[in-house]
């Protein structure tokens, strides 16, 4: 027998490969990882780290676990831990979605979410942004879906969204509503210290942004504790590796990169935005480590013109609402400066 796509499971058979640029010896601004380099605490603690590799890590990355609860006023069962916050995503879709089931996602945002709800058998309803990228509260409750995402700050746009939509959206939802923080570092407000407020809040966190661990692949969920112990029941056991666990809580432990990076970060953000108005794109207000902006030239043409000159930054403009946009990392002075600098040589060839 010939294994072709038929043989899929049929809610993956139009997956397609996430985007895995030819990366060579090119300046990363496509990611939006933290620009400082790898964590220091996470650094040292690798550098002495030494353990019997025959033993399975800790089940639930209690170590971990105990950290973050330190670190917020929470409990260790308040916390679920894995590996990255997509398995946190995945998780969520195991635990409250069932098969056929439809979930209600802003558009524009994180591109994953779609992908996560088809894999589990489910399906998508979009909720358009209003033109300031704010959330409609009526559109995103009107379905009365069992899961709600929500990211805030928002992928790719930015911003974060009010509180009091949030807020709303809880009251009124009929199911769980994930709030996404994987950049709440660099914003001003966050939902983590309000858990135990609400019975269907689940947020959403990730070392592989301000915190600079993306290479060890580790993030948490926070809820009440009821709701976290439905999900840590459901979760694969021993899913963390030990070496991250650990690593991570001496990050945790640390905060003192965490606040270098974000202030560097609200630091160069206008400095960035200005330039790039100077050259002509149109930047939209940002609460993270990067900016949306709409180009001045095709798309295309800018993204391939700075992969020639050695820079990546991703290309949002063929979806719709971001038609003709850019998406860069928040960098350095000199980091911005070599941007700017590429990028008006790319223009000036056009």
């Amino acid at each position: 027998m010939k294994i072709t796509r038929d043989s899929m499971r049929s809610t993956t058979r139009g997956f397609e490969r996430y985007y895995n640029p030819d990366v060579g010896d090119a300046i990363r601004l496509d990611t939006n990882t933290n620009v400082l380099g790898s964590n220091p605490a996470a650094e040292k603690f690798l550098s002495t780290f030494s353990a019997r590799l025959d033993n399975y890590p800790n089940t639930y990355s209690d170590h971990l676990r105990d950290a973050l609860g330190e670190l917020y006023g929470l409990e260790r069962e308040n916390f679920i831990a894995g590996s990255g916050s997509d398995e946190m995503l995945d998780l969520v879709f195991k635990t409250f979605s069932e098969w056929g089931a439809t979930s209600t996602i802003p558009t524009p945002s994180y591109t994953l979410y779609d992908y996560f709800i088809t894999m589990n058998g489910g399906s998508s309803d979009f909720v358009d942004l209003t033109e300031d990228f704010q959330l409609d509260v009526d559109a995103m409750v009107k379905n009365k879906s069992k899961i709600i995402l929500i990211p805030s700050p928002n992928n790719p746009t930015g911003n974060s969204f009010r509180t009091k939509d949030l807020e709303e959206i809880l009251s009124r939802a009929e199911g769980v509503v994930v709030v996404d923080e994987a950049y709440a570092e660099y914003a001003e407000d966050s939902m983590v210290r309000r858990v135990n407020e609400f019975n269907n809040l689940i947020v959403l966190r990730t070392f592989s942004k301000a915190y600079a661990m993306a290479a060890l692949r580790i993030g948490y969920a926070v809820s009440n504790m009821d709701v976290a112990g439905m999900m840590n029941c459901v979760k694969i056991p021993y899913s963390l590796n030990m070496v991250s666990e650990l690593a991570a809580v001496a990050a945790v432990k640390d905060q003192s990169f965490i606040e270098k990076s974000v202030q560097m970060v609200r630091e160069q953000r206008p400095y960035l935005m200005d330039g790039l108005r100077k050259l002509g794109f149109h930047p939209y207000p940002s609460d993270c480590n990067f900016v949306l902006a709409k180009s001045p030239i095709d798309h295309k043409v800018l993204v391939d013109g700075l992969k020639k000159k050695g820079v990546l930054i991703r290309d949002f403009g063929r979806k719709r609402r971001t038609e003709n946009c850019v998406r860069m990392t928040v960098g350095t002075k000199e980091l911005n400066d070599m941007l700017l600098e590429k990028m008006a040589e790319v223009i000036d060839e056009c």
